[in-house]
């Protein structure tokens, strides 16, 4: 079994081309299920069936529970990958990084003030315990610099919908 290992500082070099440049690609694939919606009953899977997913509508919105939705989906790619943009960071500025730090994103799925529709919300809530509180806060404000989530959340995400026959 291969020992995983964290990726490399290579990551944090800067990039000065003229067009975005994908690094990695993915595809999640949704089908609407029993109740022939993918929210209240789809199944997600990605292209390389790593991720194969029950989604169901939480009970708060009407829904059954038990199983996964959306937010908890984008919630956990939040957290991942702005707990990954710590960690990069941390080892290069030679830091170690407390081995229980815990990245916890909240997402919520409301009404939309603007348009009387919908919207989502994010919070991030780090924890470095043991760490000086300064170098805390710094730490945390270049991770934000650096994860596309926060990015994302900041600044919106370039996104093309199309009908595809």
């Amino acid at each position: 079994m291969t020992k995983l290992q964290p990726p490399s500082l290579a990551l944090l070099d800067k990039y000065r081309g003229g067009d975005f440049q994908p690094l990695y690609t993915t595809s999640v694939t949704v089908r609407g299920g029993e109740a022939a919606h993918g929210r209240a009953s789809g199944i997600a899977q990605s292209d390389d069936n790593q991720l194969q997913v029950a989604l169901r509508l939480p009970a708060e919105l009407g829904g059954p529970g038990g199983g996964t939705n959306p937010e908890q989906l984008f919630a956990a790619g939040y957290a991942a990958c702005f707990h990954g943009a710590l960690s990069l960071l941390a080892a290069n500025a030679g830091l170690p990084i407390p081995q229980d730090t815990v990245v916890k994103a909240s997402v919520a799925f409301g009404r939309d003030p603007v348009d009387g529709l919908y919207a989502l919300t994010a919070h991030v809530d780090i924890h470095l315990p043991g760490m000086d509180e300064a170098v805390a806060q710094e730490l945390v404000r270049n991770a934000e610099r650096l994860c596309p989530y926060s990015k994302m959340a900041r600044q919106g995400i370039q996104s093309v919908v199309a009908v595809t026959q």
